[in-house]
């Protein structure tokens, strides 16, 4: 059975996950990559970092953007969120605060989710401190639906 999933169910998934499949344009062609975010709930938003590459001059060029985000919550059920929102491309120490958050938010979500102790996220607050800081992004969300799919065995 499929149901709809009201917003704080939307807003559950979204801030309990850390990687989703972020939906573009360019060149009149949609484009879908994984991509890890973290949810900053108090914003509204989604924040990311790429390097300056397709994905980025892409949504320079067209700014509207969506992430898919999925979850199984057991053998029987499965939420799947999609997020609309706008790209805003973040600069100076607006950035590096966003990219400090980012790294904390995510080893904080997955040592409570999967138990485990992050050292690889010294690779993230590496970067904040360098002179090539990647480009750091936020997605200011406009819409969040959702879908509860259980099977008939639940």
């Amino acid at each position: 059975m499929v149901t709809n999933l009201n917003d704080n169910e939307c807003v559950q998934v979204l801030s309990n996950n850390y990687i989703g499949q972020l939906g573009y344009i360019y060149i009149d062609r949609p484009f879908v990559i994984p991509m890890t975010y973290f949810f900053d709930k108090e914003n509204n938003s989604i924040v990311g970092y790429s390097e300056d590459g397709h994905k980025t001059m892409a949504m320079r060029n067209y700014r509207k953007v969506s992430l898919q985000v999925s979850e199984k919550k057991n053998d029987h059920i499965c939420n799947s969120i999609l997020v609309h929102g706008i790209y805003e491309e973040l600069s100076g120490s607006g950035a590096k605060k966003h990219l400090h958050e980012f790294s904390a938010g995510i080893k904080e979500l997955i040592s409570k989710k999967e138990h485990k102790n992050l050292h690889c996220i010294s690779d993230f607050s590496h970067k904040i401190n360098t002179k090539n800081t990647p480009i750091v992004f936020k997605i200011i969300i406009d819409e969040i639906t959702g879908k509860k799919i259980t099977s008939d065995n639940s």
